[in-house]
């Protein structure tokens, strides 16, 4: 599932690819006392007797044309590719072109936000693909650079030619898309790489899902430049695998009473080496309250750069009403005039994982 990053007749609308082998379009509605409806508005199957594997959406870049058309790149289980167009009056589904792309299951692909001719894909055969859909017929590259199944790519939204590309050989490869022979930076992660998603606001910041090994943030710019230490936070889940994973668009700014303070230090002032802190901000159910305590029975566990993974904290009835999160100190800015007491160190993110199925919500800070 992937949300459409801008308002499309008005509304919100979200794409759905499903396991029938259809992609669906659902537009989120008012309803009463302040509540919100998913509402069905268009389904298309792409091919029958197959799984539709993956969306991605031609708006990953702020400042989409006026001209620009809103499109859809979706993969499915036969290896194929289907691009659609969106019809933005209804709005419906229109298939443009399918092609096949891989021997084995397409298990993503992805736009070019800067040229949304251009999409990549990446299979079960191992095999990174850049097509020009305009001419869909022939790869217009093809890299081997990863050792197993190619199973997530997403083009910067900051960084004109920047791609990020994750597989099962447990690695997150960086690329520059002028140059495609080899990649940029290679960070090796501890596990197969299902999800990637850029920071929407931080450039820098890249968050991968990494199955049995939890979830990963990494630093570009580090990792560009030759850094060992280009992962800026990783956190294993014991007994889980993370599939699904987001960053919050959310802005945050701090309560005036609860000034975070640092040992040895003014409460205003932070250093750049100063360790993430990373705290649960939802309570978890029963079947995986094991991985939030550490030897010394204190609720917490320490992730492998030495941050700390705090116990989850349950929102308090006044918190609700005023927009606080259920952690302490910080509150959403719901209007234009907070941003400027916005505090961009201050970030959300989501996990989804299997077997033990649960939904947690992270709280980040000094990443």
């Amino acid at each position: 599932m992937k949300w459409c990053h801008v308002p499309v007749a008005g509304h919100p609308l979200l794409g759905v690819a499903d396991a029938s082998g259809s992609i669906e379009l659902l537009r989120l509605l008012p309803s009463e006392q302040d509540t919100w409806t998913l509402q069905p508005c268009s389904r298309l199957a792409l091919e029958k007797q197959c799984l539709a594997l993956s969306l991605d959406w031609s708006t990953g870049k702020a400042g989409r044309a006026s001209d620009q058309p809103l499109k859809i790149i979706s993969s499915d289980s036969k290896g194929q590719l289907h691009l659609l167009k969106i019809l933005e009056a209804g709005p419906g589904l229109q298939a443009v072109v399918t092609w096949r792309a891989h021997q084995f299951e397409a298990w993503v692909a992805a736009f070019n936000y800067w040229q949304t001719e251009v999409v990549y894909s990446g299979g079960d055969d191992g095999l990174l693909k850049g097509w020009d859909t305009r001419m869909p017929d022939t790869a217009a590259f093809s890299s081997r650079r990863h050792s197993m199944g190619v199973c997530s790519i997403q083009s910067s939204p900051h960084r004109e030619n920047v791609l990020a590309t994750g597989s099962y050989d447990e690695h997150v490869l960086l690329w520059d898309t002028r140059s495609l022979r080899q990649p940029l930076a290679d960070v090796p992660v501890q596990g197969g790489v299902w999800r990637l998603k850029w920071h929407p606001f931080q450039r820098d910041l890249l968050l991968a899902a990494c199955m049995h090994g939890g979830f990963t943030i990494i630093n570009y710019q580090m990792a560009a430049e030759g850094e060992q230490e280009a992962i800026s936070l990783s956190c294993p889940l014991p007994n889980s695998l993370v599939y699904g994973i987001d960053w919050s668009w959310l802005y945050f700014c701090r309560l005036p009473q609860t000034q975070p303070s640092f040992p040895g230090s003014d409460p205003e002032a932070r250093t750049a080496d100063q360790d993430p802190t990373l705290k649960v901000a939802d309570p978890s159910p029963a079947p995986s309250s094991e991985c939030l305590a550490d030897s010394d029975g204190v609720g917490g566990t320490t992730p492998q750069n030495g941050s700390k993974l705090e116990a989850p904290l349950q929102p308090s009835a006044e918190d609700k009403k005023d927009g606080r999160l259920p952690t302490t100190g910080i509150k959403i800015c719901d209007c234009d005039q907070d941003l400027e007491a916005a505090d961009f160190d201050i970030n959300l993110l989501a996990t989804c994982s299997f077997y033990n199925r649960v939904l947690h919500l992270w709280k980040c800070e000094n990443i």
